[in-house]
Order: structure tokens, then sequence, then C-alpha cells
């Protein structure tokens, strides 16, 4: 599993010109889904990316994370992260997951966060979306399951 957390002041996503999921300070997560991906994976994911210290303290120093700020999260499927780019032209995207699938996983993370009791919004699954981020810092991450060790 693959996600890109970007801090944001605010961000919203929107499906035929209508907003769907809209937040303020915080996280947006763009999610990507492998065929390998267990339940594991989301669970180390939701852990890392709610408690990354990456939100200013009074000195201005990254050691808050998500929960410590009270943050949100605007979570969007990004199948696109599992593309491979090193043949041709045209990117492979085989090692994502198949929607059945991703949908399932994509839905655990974002059932998940939300038992933290993190405020979370999502984009709409398999749509066409067009996505809006005031990204704070800029602070842009990159985060993967597959890297457990």
């Amino acid at each position: 599993m693959r996600a890109v957390v970007q801090r944001v002041k605010i961000s919203h996503v929107e499906v035929d010109g209508k907003i769907t999921g809209q937040i303020g300070k915080g996280l947006m997560i763009l999610l990507g889904i492998s065929e390998d991906d267990k339940t594991e994976d989301i669970d180390y994911m939701v852990d890392k990316i709610t408690n990354l210290r990456i939100f200013e303290d009074d000195e201005n120093k990254m050691n808050l994370s998500l929960l410590d700020v009270k943050g949100e999260l605007l979570v969007v499927s990004q199948f696109t992260l599992y593309g491979d780019c090193r043949k041709g032209r045209r990117p492979s995207f085989i090692k994502a997951a198949r929607p059945e699938k991703a949908q399932q996983l994509y839905d655990l993370f974002i059932k998940k966060a939300e038992d933290l009791n993190v405020k979370v919004q999502s984009g709409v699954f398999q749509a066409d979306m067009t996505v809006y981020i005031e990204n704070d810092g800029p602070v842009t991450l990159i985060v993967d399951s597959e890297k457990i060790i």
C-alpha cells in the first residue's frame, strides 16, 4: 500500500462539480492499494499516517501528529500510485489491486481512521475527481507498507 501524504490548510475533492469531501487543517491522502495488500497493511498505514509527527508545535518544530492537533483526513483512492513506468511510454498498472479488493481495503482504511476519532472525508471510489489542495509547508511524504521491516 502506498500513500502520498500532504499536510494541508484546507482541501476538497469534487466529482461532477460537486464537493464530495472537504477538510480544514489536516492531511490529504492519495491512497494506492496493490494486489498484495492485506488488512495488516491497513493497520500499519493508518497507525503510521495518523501518528506522523509533521505538525508544528509552539516552537515551530514538527513534533505533533494528526491525532495531537485533532486534524482531519481527506482520503482519495489513487490506483496510479502503482503505475510502473520503467518500460515503454505507457505505465503498467498490473500491480494495482482489482477494483473489488481495492474498494474493500479503501473503505477499511477510512473506517479504521474513524475508529481513532479522526474526522475523515473521502472522494468517490473509481470516479473522475478533481482534488484541490492548499499544501501547508509544503509538507509532502510518501508512506509505503512494503517497507515494513
